[in-house]
């Protein structure tokens, strides 16, 4: 499993068009904010020339062109601008302003080094309230002096510093909080697009499985047609011929019987087809109309093909599902159809049914030639996957004295039990015991 992506927060081209269009802007709007101010006498006779502001509207501009690339950076250089605007009555405080709070928000939003990050905004935001409170104080008793007011605690001008610093607690508290909200905002986005990605690579894994599975199990089921009936066909075209010229009316049942295990076949086929064409999700438990019920009929029609076949059904009947009943019939086919062609002349099966509690239990077991060496095939590898597939288990083994057993068990619900009853007879008093069960349980 590949390890999660670590979040990280990289500028697009649109994020630096975005960029360059902002510091244009901001470009514009402190120059304007600077005709304005030095024309209302924002600092009156202490105002800086307005060559300054102009100097002042670049250094606030031109780092909010890699302000998402190197935040940092930006930050330092545009809070030294604002120091030095501030510092010598530069008539321009509005741009200056909202590009301090942009590069702030910026360090927090973007800034890939978390720990840095916060240092970073600490830093300035410390170093920004300390300046101010210096620089406000003096102002306040410059003024206090001037009006001939003691600047004491309740002071006009005091009470004016703490509104300012106010103002200034709000201001870098929002950008503070803004930036770790973008920053977080945009982590949980990331999350979300990796869980998103992740669930599209497992819808389409799953896909691909259901398909496969959906390939298998068309296969298989062509695999048991096409196998049982060829080789019942192949049987009995093959005695016909040699009975032909020795007894014509012999070779014709023969003939008359591969007729029948043909429109079989087709009629096989065709439910098959019309299982695929069904619309669902492939998983339909019905995949052909065979089941328990023509397992006689079955041993009937190997019996027919050559190979004598017994049926036997031991205990009560019970209901099983359909999927199990059409897997327990196909493995029977599967192993009928094995032992005609390896049987040998001479072969015979049997099939037995036996219905336990809490269990069905199919065997095919058949005589004939000695079996050296198993080797796996389709067929096999069919009739374990229908075992699986119905929950149960299954023994494919040759038999010591020839032949072949197959023996498959499938749990399915045990029928519900009534407890003894007791009851009193009227005429002795004395009290019987019976113990009656619901169903019934075959022996092997």
């Amino acid at each position: 499993m590949p390890e999660p992506a670590v979040f990280s927060r990289t500028p697009t081209d649109r994020d630096r068009r975005q960029d360059l269009l902002l510091a244009v802007i901001m470009l514009v709007g402190a120059v304007i904010s600077a005709a304005l101010s030095s024309i209302s006498g924002l600092y009156s006779d202490e105002q800086a020339p307005l060559w300054g502001a102009l100097l002042v509207a670049v250094g606030l501009s031109a780092p909010l062109i890699v302000r998402r690339r190197y935040p940092a950076l930006a930050a330092v250089v545009i809070a030294l601008v604002m120091f030095t605007s501030v510092t010598l009555r530069v008539p321009e405080v509005y741009a200056t302003n909202i590009a301090m709070f942009i590069a702030l928000y910026t360090v927090g939003a973007w800034m890939i080094d978390r720990r840095r990050a916060f240092f970073v905004r600490a830093g300035i935001i410390l170093g920004m309230f300390v300046w101010l409170i210096i620089v406000m104080y003096r102002d306040a008793i410059d003024e206090a002096d001037k009006a001939d007011v003691a600047a004491g605690l309740f002071s006009p001008f005091v009470a004016f510093m703490m509104l300012n610093l106010l103002i200034n607690v709000l201001y870098f508290g929002g950008a503070y909080y803004f930036g770790e909200r973008s920053w977080h905002a945009a982590a949980q986005r990331f999350v979300l697009e990796q869980r998103t990605a992740e669930l599209e690579a497992e819808r389409e894994l799953t896909a691909a499985q259901a398909v496969a599975l959906d390939r298998v199990r068309i296969a298989r089921e062509l695999h048991d047609v096409v196998a049982h009936h060829v080789s019942v066909m192949g049987v009995q075209a093959g005695a016909a011929r040699l009975m032909i010229d020795r007894d014509p009316d012999e070779a014709k049942r023969m003939l008359s019987s591969v007729e029948d295990a043909s429109r079989e076949a087709i009629g096989d086929f065709r439910q098959l087809l019309e299982t695929l064409r069904e619309p669902g999700d492939g998983g339909s438990d019905e995949p052909s109309a065979v089941g328990l019920a023509d397992l006689e009929r079955l041993a009937q029609a190997s019996t027919d093909a050559g190979l004598p076949t017994a049926f036997t059904e031991i205990g009560d009947p019970a209901a099983v599902p359909t999927t199990v009943g059409v897997n327990l019939y196909r493995i029977a086919q599967e192993a009928l159809t094995n032992a005609r062609r390896h049987g040998g002349s001479g072969a015979t099966a049997d099939v037995r049914l036996r219905w336990n509690r809490g269990a069905v239990e199919l065997e095919i077991v058949n005589s004939g030639r000695t079996v050296g060496v198993l080797r796996p095939g389709l067929g096999q590898l069919g009739m374990r996957e229908r075992a699986l597939a119905s929950g149960g288990e299954i023994e494919l083994q040759p038999r010591p004295q020839g032949g072949f057993r197959v023996r498959v068990t499938v749990p399915i619900a045990a029928p519900p039990a009534f407890e003894s009853l007791t009851w009193r007879h009227p005429g002795t008093g004395s009290d019987k015991v019976s113990d009656s069960k619901a169903g019934g349980g075959g022996v092997g």
